[in-house]
Parts: C-alpha cells; structure tokens; sequence
C-alpha cells in the first residue's frame, strides 16, 4: 500500500506561482513513476505532467507545458508541482499519483495505482 499526501494548495491571483507537494510512503513509496492531475467541478480528471522514478523523464500536457514543471526529490519521498503564470482556467482540485509498474499509460488515470485526497488551487482573475 502506498499513502499519498498533497499539500500548498491555495488562492493566488492571476499571473501568480504555486508549489504543490506530494509525500509519499509506503512499500514502494517511489513507484514506478508519478504524475499530477486536476479536476474541475463538472468535468474528467485532466492529466498534467508525469515523471519516471530517476526523474530524468517528464512528460506535459499541451495546456500545461512551459507553466508547470513537475520534479521529485526521492530521498524525501516527494513529488512537486511547480506553477507559473496562473490562469483562472487553472482553478481546480490537483491530485497526485503513482503507478508501482508500467502498465498504462503516463497520460492516462488507468495508468496510475494510488492516489491524493487532493489539493484546491483557485486562481482569481
């Protein structure tokens, strides 16, 4: 069983920069890799960024990349989610995510095992 625990979530204006954390424990707390998504009210659980267990890979969804990097530091068990140039667009609750094997895909929610309980960003105009 692995545990996920986000944290830094919050209400920043427009332009702003937010750092999410994640800290994850437990057998194989590391996994095989991890990812972020998000969430709006009324809508799927939208894929953001996804890195490899070295952490050499990452992968970004269009409407995140060159805004967000995704990073982990693996003798502190943490995967991060760093922010810029926030949009309104970008208010929702973010999860993070770990798959312990390379079944599925990076981009998919079917490719990941343990899950957040999730973090609100809101990002006012």
């Amino acid at each position: 069983q692995v545990q996920l625990v986000e944290s830094g979530g919050g209400l920043v204006q427009a332009g702003g920069s937010l750092r999410l954390s994640c800290v994850t424990s437990g057998r194989t707390a590391s996994g095989y890799r991890s990812g972020w998504f998000r969430q709006a009210p009324g809508t799927v659980r939208e894929f953001l960024a996804a890195i490899s267990r070295s952490g050499t890979v990452t992968t970004y969804a269009d409407s995140v990349q060159g805004r967000f990097t995704i990073s982990r530091d693996n003798a502190k068990n943490t995967i991060y989610l760093q922010m810029n140039s926030l949009k309104p667009e970008d208010t929702a609750v973010y999860y993070c995510a770990t798959a312990v094997s390379a079944v599925g895909s990076p981009t998919s929610r079917e490719g990941y095992d343990y899950w957040g309980q999730g973090t609100q960003v809101t990002v006012s105009s």
